[in-house]
Parts: C-alpha cells; structure tokens; sequence
C-alpha cells in the first residue's frame, strides 16, 4: 500500500478571480488527491494528501497549465502532516492579515460565453452580463479582498437555482465564478432618453435595437460598459461626430473607435503582427496604428487612429442588432474631467451631450477608462494603463515596507508596493481638474484600504516639485515618511524597475515638457549617468532657453518660440502673429520668464516655426503635428540630398536657426519638419555615443514621438548599442509613480527616509 504524504502549497500572482481554485479543484480530481483550496491574503492556499508521485505529478501541471488569465509568480511547496481527508474541496476564504495577493484586472467575454450569448437555446441567450471564470468583470466590481461574490458589486443580487447548480458543479466553467448571473437572478440594461417625456425607457433586447436606431440615426448614446460610460455615435458620420466635438468641448484631441471586428479594423489601420497581437490581447486596450483612410472629424491631423475591439457582451450585442460597424467610444464626460461610472454622474456630466443612456444595473466599483497602446519601434508599449492592466504588479521592488507613490501631476496614476509587488493604479488624470484631484484621493484610499495598509510603516514617495498637487498630499498623509523624488530621475527608474536592474550602471535620456529641477528650473531635457541603487548624476541637458509666461507657454507654441529664438541671431522674417513680438519682450526684459531645458517646449518652437502659430487645444497638440507634417516627406531623400538640421551637444541653436531659414526660403514644409526631427534624433545619438555607454535608456512623453524613436533604433542598432525603454508603465508622466517607488525603496533606510531633497 503506498504511503500518503502531504504538502502545503502556496500560490502567490494573479490567482484570484481566474477561475484558479476550481482548476485546481479539478486537477485535485485528476490526480485522486485529497484535501483543500482556499483564497488566503497572499494568494491561494492548497492542502494536498495521496501518494507522493502523485502531489509530484500535480505540482508540474500545476506550474504547467493553469488557468490562461492566471498570472503565476511564485509556487512554494513545503512538507505538511496528513489530517486524513477523504476528499478535495473548496473552502471559504480565509484572512489572517493583511493581503498581499495580486488582483485581476478585468477580462474580455470568451468564446464560449459569446457562443452562448447568441445561441436562442441557451438561458443567457443575449444577456448582457454573462461570464465564466474565464471572462468578465474583476477590477472593476472587486469592493474589497478576497475575491469574493459577498466582495464584489454583485452581492446584493442572490443566485436563483440555475446559477447556483452551476456555481456548485465542478464540472462546470462556472464553477464558483463570482460575478455569475443570468436574466433570471441578475442585473440587466435599460434605454433611457434625455428627454424623458418624449419615449418611455425600455429594457432587454428592445433597449439594444433603441440604441442601434439612435445610432443608425446620428444620435449619440452614453453607454455604460466595464469601467464607466462611454459617449457613442456612427464614426462614418460626420455631422455626428462634430456635434459630439461641439458637445463635449473636444476641439481636436482625436476620438477613438471601436471596430465591430477585426476584419474591420483591418480596413480602418495598418496592423503589425504585434499591434495586431495587442488589439486582440486580454486588456484589449486601444491601439494606436498607421491610418489606411481618413477620418478628419475623428482623427485631424493624425497619422494613426486608435482602434479597439469590443471586449463586453454588450458591445457584441449591439454590433449584432445592426450598429455601425465603426463606433467612436469616448469617454463620457467633458472634455478634462475624468470619466463618468455612476449612474447619477454620467447623467449630469453627459447632460447636453447625449440623447440617450442605456444603463446597466450592475454598479462599477471604480472608474477605468480604456487602456492606450502601441506596437513601437522598440516593442509594444502601454500609453495610458487602466482598463486591463490595472491593477496588476508592474515590477517586484525589493522592499520590506510599503511604500505608496504618489505620481505627478499630469496624466496621475499612483503605485503602491506591497510585500515587493508594485500594483500600478488606473489612469486617474490631470489633477488640475477638481475631479480628478479627487478620484487621486480616492484612488489612493482604495488601495491603501483594499491591502490594509499600516500607515505607520508606509514610505511615501512623491515629485520634488513643492507646489504639485499630489506632493501637498502627500505631505499631509499622516504617520508616514516621506521621499521627495526627482521628476526626471523618476522617468528613468520607471524603466528599469520594470526590469529588475537595481544595479545596472545606464545612461538615462529624460525628454518630456516640465519637471521640477534641481536648481528649481524648469528641467525636460535630461541626460543621467547612474544605476537605481547608486543614484543618477546629470551630465548633460539640453541648452536652457527662455519660457515667458510660465505654464501658458505649454499651451501657445508662439511663446516657447519666443524663449528659444531670443538666442538666436540673424534671424530671417517669419512674420509671426502680435503674440510672439509679446513674448520675446517679456523675455528682454525677464519678466515673468523662466528657465528651461525642456525638449517638449522645443517641439513646440519648431512647430511655431512651421506654421502652427495658434492655441493648441490638448497636450502635446504641436509636436503631434510636427511628426505628422514629417511624415509626408521621404526621408531617404533628405538624407541623400542635406543632412539633417545641427544639433551640436543638445544645442538647439543651429537646429532651430536651420529650420527657421528653409522655412522663409520656402523649403516644402514636411522635409523641414523631418530634417528637424532627424536633428533631433542625430544630435540625441551623438551625445550618447560620446559617453560610450552600452545600454541606453529612453523614457518621458517626447519618445511618445514614435518617428522620433524609429530614427533613433536606427541609429543605436547600427552602433550595436542596447536601448530600454517602457513596456509596462507608460513613458509619460503615467509611469512616475512606478519610478519613484523604485527610488524610495532604496532610499528609505533611516538615513534617507525622513529627507525631503531630491534623490541626486
């Protein structure tokens, strides 16, 4: 008779809302084992008993095939004493303390609900709601851990016997799958107008085919879906999409679409078999692709169109009833605020806006807007990070303590690292906006709530900037230290925290619009030399220049002209509009001007210097306009016929001097551009090459710029240098947060913990 044994197991990773214990509840079975499973607060707990090639050969298929949402990080196996069960069984959750255990972002429906969804036969034929262990809502209805029904934003609708049959059966994909219901036992949709006395609500499937005449018709419907409302209407129409614009107060930031499918994404944009992999990927974010049609009143002056596919049952359903085959899905809110997911604030931030709601019962626990990605020069690469990825560890950070970092200002998102793990929140906003200030709070007691975190012992990492927003409060959390973090440094650790590489000795290329400086300039174009745990010394920078106006000058291209041109002789005439003769008095006489080395303000001059002399309506507005003037030229035949524009040691002299001359001689606009840009990217690699370093990180919102980055791979490949840049977390100021928690993390012994200087 062979001998029982036992063993305690323990899986640490996204195993929680994956459909991880009725697997292995079932791979139990399969290897006639005996004992239990359980959500603990690390992650989920199993007790085995049976024969000892037994618990062997569970433990490989164990770390072989686990569920495809599972996400493992760690399986620890240690030797148990036999209580002699007789059975394997599910047990209810367990809390001994804090948790620490990684939560699922939200998942896309499966093929094997969409085939139920459309099959007449089956009780969730068109339900709205449906989903498996497999699919579904996780993030987005998790009130509190573990991930549990009794946790989540279903709890207050009981499972009629349908559902519970199923729920109980180990044998079904539904088996203990928390959001589970049907029309019977579950929350549903209903149609309501704007207009309430012109048409009665309806509900079922007659609120979808409402919705697809609205659509159909030029009207625009807020739709609720995973992680807020979205504002819909027919891409392919132009009226409505214009009144969508006017509606919403968005001048010219581009919409995004939804494609019914992927045949029809294929038509909208140009797809790489990585962008292609990223539109079909489980965050199923918006992706950002060469445009093969133009689509002016959704996309002005753009190159790429971001696309996406529909990832809830109830997109489906709309799609099959007859809705376009294009959709612009937009966040439902005006334009700066953050996106609506209550029923209540949908309608009044969507009042005016939308001729309809159709609204589903199902409360969002928090708000997600759609992720935003890209398959890059250097490989895919988030955007934005909320809906699908939030909000899974980003990197595991070597730190006993907690450590909560609280981003910066613009585009906000905030990391809290727990037990090591870095939990990267959803993208929250600018937090000028009063809304989005205030969804930073409650983000910020979201997840310090959700993990318990013992203030006491919380490290608090935030921008060195006195006066950001997220810097006053977090100088006011109480019974925590706190690290003032350096804006740019914070880029560069951003990268190689998602790495791993504490130790790893890089050059660091900061290029963004603004950030604190250590001198209390206004820094952008950074250049370090340094490691995470030895810290990065600056050893060169762009040329300062001259910023009139402040912050106003992020928004008038005409103003950070002004600053740079100051230095610059023999000018031709470019016969610039009253606002740039205004500024560059300011700058005469150094009034309410400021220094800085920003590479975004450069863009920005050059493309005052192209043309683009007015206000711009959404950040980084006239860079994006420069890449899509560079864009119609050829650059093998710039290259062939001049070389590109100077940019001696970051000296933006020559580059701008060049630029500002082939424009009044008349050279076609979009090799000026390219020449500026293949400058830009020159000057960038030559600075580099000269310190001789063998890997070379990229990180900030210029290198969003992503023929900027296509010139600079071709430059490093050829010189056999190694380039990083951001996977994970976005380059922009999205990814800040995941940076200064790498830096504190190595920092915050007692004799840096209590310091408030930037990390140097």
């Amino acid at each position: 008779m062979t001998a029982t044994r036992a063993r305690g197991v323990r899986v640490r990773g996204v195993v929680q809302g994956v459909g991880f214990r009725p697997f292995v509840f079932r791979l139990a079975r399969v290897h006639a084992l005996a004992g239990w499973v359980l959500n603990g607060e690390d992650g989920v707990e199993i007790h085995l008993e049976g024969p000892e090639p037994a618990l062997d050969a569970f433990l490989m298929d164990l770390k072989a095939q686990p569920p495809a949402a599972a996400r493992i990080a760690e399986i620890e196996a240690r030797g148990a004493e036999p209580a002699g069960f007789c059975d394997f069984s599910i047990r209810s959750s367990r809390r001994d303390g804090a948790p620490t255990v990684r939560i699922s972002p939200d998942l896309p429906v499966c093929d094997a609900c969409l085939a139920e969804l459309c099959d007449p036969a089956n009780p969730r034929f068109h339900y709205p709601y449906i989903n498996c262990t497999e699919c579904g809502p996780r993030y987005s209805v998790l009130l509190s851990l573990p991930y549990d029904r009794r946790n989540t934003t279903m709890r207050d609708w009981a499972l009629d016997e349908y559902c519970a049959r199923q729920y109980s059966d180990a044998a079904d994909r539904r088996f203990h799958a928390q959001p589970v219901a049907c029309p019977a036992c579950g929350p549903g949709y209903f149609l309501e107008f704007a207009d309430a006395s012109a048409l009665k609500p309806s509900t079922g499937d007659a609120a979808i085919t409402d919705t697809v005449n609205l659509l159909r018709a030029g009207k625009i419907v807020a739709v609720k879906g995973i992680g807020g409302y979205h504002l819909a209407c027919d891409a392919d129409n132009s009226v409505a999409a214009l009144a969508l614009r006017e509606r919403k107060f968005r001048k010219e930031k581009p919409f995004a679409v939804m494609a019914r499918d992927l045949a029809t994404a294929r038509t909208l944009v140009d797809l790489s078999a990585d962008a292609e992999a990223l539109l079909l990927s489980s965050p199923r974010p918006i992706v950002l692709a060469p445009a093969k049609i133009s689509l002016p009143a959704i996309a002005p002056d753009c190159d790429e169109l971001g696309v996406m596919l529909p990832y809830a049952p109830l997109h489906y359903l709309l799609f099959a009833a007859g809705a376009p085959a294009v959709l612009v899905m937009t966040s439902a809110n005006r334009s700066s605020e953050p996106i609506a997911y209550e029923d209540g604030e949908a309608r009044r931030s969507a009042a005016g806006i939308a001729d309809a709601f159709l609204i589903g019962e199902r409360p969002i626990a928090r708000r997600l807007d759609d992720s935003v990605a890209r398959a890059g020069a250097f490989g895919p690469v988030v955007l934005r990070r909320s809906r699908g990825y939030a909000p899974s560890a980003a990197a595991n950070i070597p730190s006993s303590r907690p450590i909560l970092a609280v981003g910066a200002d613009l585009k906000n998102a905030i990391t809290l690292v727990v037990n090591g793990q870095a939990f990267v929140s959803q993208h929250i906003g600018d937090l000028d906006e009063y809304a989005c200030l205030e969804s930073f709070r409650q983000t910020i007691e979201d997840l310090t709530s959700m993990y318990q975190v013992d203030w006491e012992q919380l490290i608090v990492a935030h921008d060195a900037h006195p006066q950001y927003r997220s810097s006053l409060h977090a100088r006011e959390l109480a019974g925590s230290r706190h690290h003032a973090v350096q804006h740019h440094r914070a880029h560069i650790a951003s990268v190689l925290a998602e790495r791993g590489a504490w130790t790893k000795r890089v050059l660091g290329v900061s290029f963004d619009g603004t950030g604190y400086g250590d001198d209390g300039s206004i820094w952008g174009g950074e250049i370090f030399s340094g490691s995470v745990r030895d810290g990065f010394a600056r050893i060169a920078h762009l040329r300062p220049a001259a910023l009139p106006g402040g912050d106003a000058a992020a928004r008038y291209p005409l103003q950070a002209a002004a600053g740079f041109l100051a230095q610059i002789d023999d000018l031709p005439d470019l016969e610039f509009p009253e606002r740039f003769a205004q500024s560059l008095e300011l700058v005469r006489r150094n009034f309410r001007t400021f220094r800085t080395t920003s590479v975004g303000r450069l863009f920005d001059a050059a493309a005052a210097i192209l043309g683009f002399t007015r206000a711009m309506t959404f950040e980084g507005q006239a860079a994006m306009w420069v890449e899509h003037l560079a864009r119609g030229a050829s650059f093998e035949r710039i290259a062939s016929r001049a070389a590109p524009y100077p940019f001696p040691a970051l000296d933006y002299r020559p580059l701008l001097h060049a630029l500002a001359l082939d424009r009044s001689r008349g050279r076609d606009l979009a090799e000026c551009a390219a020449a500026f840009e293949m400058g830009v990217a020159r000057g960038l690699f030559d600075v580099c090459a000269a310190h001789a370093a063998d890997t070379v990180v990229l990180s900030g919102g210029v290198f969003q710029n992503e023929l900027l980055l296509e010139r600079l791979k071709s430059l490093f490949d050829g010189a056999g240098i190694a380039v990083w840049t951001n996977r994970a977390v976005p380059p922009n100021d999205g990814g800040i947060s995941l940076g200064q928690a790498a830096i504190a993390a190595f920092f915050s012994c007692d004799a840096f913990a209590a310091s408030e200087q930037p990390h140097a």
